[in-house]
């Protein structure tokens, strides 16, 4: 395959069927004595607040709010608003769970958002809105409110649930434990994308290179994604950002450099590379950074905001789709020695780009076209990848 070739050492990718899983075949003895050793057993404590401490507590920097669990969702003023609603009303609120890193240090697994609501609501950082059963007090802040609700919501508590440092023998135990916890914390309810879930149980280095990357503005752009230079407030009116779905597009650039390791499910494989890949050296995560970037830029130059779109004739030709963004980086990054010849040529790469796809079409199932949306396996990226290739070569 043309993909190969273009890896450099130290860009590795094994294909693993299963990782990290323990033996399923043991004795009742074995068994016994596993759970006797208190293997993988969670050591917890229970504590709650005041309401009226969160603000202390958080201004002293003990609590560290999602030291790695980021997410984009954050909760709006209406949200923010129904659970101080919830704390007038006595509403129990769920708890939340905190990991004890040092003596009197915490950091919050998970919590943020109700921990930043009532923290934001008493620095008066917001007014009370879209209230259902205290509408008489939308448009106040916690420092104008009725002195009896604003008492009441300070006797109020908020409970935590605290995994005690003596949980993990080592900090690598320990990061794998606060994962579990979180894993199962979020298998549930406001059900996290596969790339939110993979930013919490495999973050590193090179995930952190990923979501650096996201943000590089020709990328942007050509996913129709708004700025960061926007501001986070339309950022996260953007349903894409707010699942990371950006984040999720720079993995796929990288992993795909390995297609000969995709097999379904496509989440699996990206989750698998992402583990090694926060292994690289930094030599090698500094080189591969450097050719997402030139290839975005390259890309952009020639084929502008509109270079992810399918060509006429095919469905969902107003969007940018996986189809064409998946096979159309692979092949650019692997001639980006040649970059020069094909900027020279770029307003014929521009107009010619598909003209040869009708004699391409696969006949093979449903006489579909190359570039049709709806198929993205294996075989159909490596068709498309060898179409752009082949076209590139007339230019280079």
């Amino acid at each position: 395959m043309i993909t190969n070739s273009h890896l450099i050492s130290g860009e590795t990718f094994i294909d693993k069927n299963s990782l990290d899983i323990y033996p399923v075949s043991r004795s009742d003895d074995e068994i016994n004595e596993k759970y006797n050793k208190g293997e993988i057993r969670i050591v917890t404590e229970q504590a709650r607040y005041p309401i009226d401490s969160i603000e202390t507590m958080l201004d002293s920097k003990r609590y560290i709010l999602n030291p790695e669990y980021q997410r984009r969702k954050r909760w709006n003023y209406t949200q923010k608003s129904r659970l101080i609603e919830s704390l007038i009303m006595n509403v129990p609120i769920s708890p939340i769970f905190l990991y004890e890193i040092d003596y009197s240090t915490y950091e919050v697994i998970d919590g943020e958002q109700r921990l930043t609501a009532i923290y934001d609501f008493y620095k008066g950082k917001f007014n009370l809105e879209g209230l259902e059963y205290w509408q008489e007090l939308n448009g106040r802040n916690y420092q104008n409110l009725p002195g009896q609700v604003r008492r009441g919501i300070d006797r109020r508590y908020l409970s935590s649930i605290v995994l005690l440092q003596e949980t993990a023998k080592n900090e690598r135990e320990a990061e794998y434990v606060k994962h579990i916890v979180f894993e199962r914390l979020n298998s549930g309810g406001d059900k996290l994308t596969p790339q939110e879930t993979r930013n919490a149980l495999h973050n590193g280095k090179f995930n952190q290179v990923c979501i650096k990357l996201a943000q590089n503005d020709y990328f942007r752009k050509m996913w129709k994604l708004p700025l960061e230079s926007e501001g986070e407030e339309k950022l996260l009116k953007s349903e894409s950002y707010r699942k990371m779905e950006d984040v999720e597009l720079v993995l796929r650039f990288f992993a795909y450099r390995h297609i000969d390791n995709l097999k379904s499910p496509v989440d699996k494989f990206l989750d698998e590379y992402l583990k090694q890949a926060n292994n690289y050296s930094d030599e090698t995560i500094k080189y591969l950074e450097t050719l997402f970037n030139e290839t975005i830029q390259l890309i952009y130059t020639i084929l502008g905001d509109l270079a992810f779109i399918p060509p006429k004739g095919e469905r969902e030709r107003t969007k940018p789709l996986k189809t064409i963004y998946d096979p159309i980086m692979q092949v650019f990054a692997n001639n980006i020695a040649y970059k020069e010849s094909l900027l020279i040529n770029k307003d014929a790469i521009k107009n010619n780009l598909y003209s040869e796809q009708e004699s391409l079409n696969i006949k093979e199932e449903n006489n579909r076209l190359l570039f049709d949306g709806r198929y993205n396996n294996k075989k159909d990226v490596e068709a498309r990848m060898i179409y752009f290739h082949n076209f590139l070569q007339n230019y280079i």
